[in-house]
């Protein structure tokens, strides 16, 4: 038996230790705001957070998580999250969308620790997260945005 909090719920699966977070969290759980991308982790359409961090959960077994806390697009909350949001939507960041929820879910790590982050910064931390449509450019103008929304809100 797995047992986590996804998105502030407590849940208790009977499912193989090995199977990859993603898919509980689509097939047992529901949840189809986290995306399959590659299925390797070189995408990141499939990033949550596991216990604070940005994992790629296509590759992560569920087992990895058991007493852990679990978010996903779903679930995030925060003022990190609430300032990306806002910005990806004032930048019009997502063109075909798919990356997206995987997209903030990396920036929201970011700011949390790098609250004012370089356009070098903003580079490293989300290299693992793809954009097919190329929107690279409103991705860092929005992550500066809600970085600066921040600073001015704190």
């Amino acid at each position: 038996m797995i047992r986590f909090n996804l998105n502030g719920q407590a849940h208790a699966l009977d499912v193989s230790p090995d199977t990859p977070l993603l898919w509980v969290i689509r097939d047992h759980l529901q949840l189809n705001g986290t995306k399959y991308g590659c299925g390797i982790a070189e995408c990141g359409a499939c990033t949550v957070h596991l216990n604070g961090a940005a994992v790629r959960s296509c590759q992560i077994p569920v087992s990895s998580a058991d007493s852990g806390e679990v978010v996903t697009i779903e679930g995030l909350t925060g003022p990190e999250a609430k300032a990306v949001q806002a910005a990806w939507v004032a930048n019009a960041v997502p063109q075909c969308g798919y990356c997206q929820s995987g997209q903030i879910m990396s920036a929201t790590v970011l700011l949390r620790q790098t609250p004012r982050p370089t356009d070098e910064q903003i580079s490293e931390f989300m290299r693992g997260n793809i954009c097919r449509c190329g929107t690279y450019q409103r991705i860092r103008a929005a992550i500066h945005q809600a970085s600066q929304a921040l600073h001015e809100g704190a």
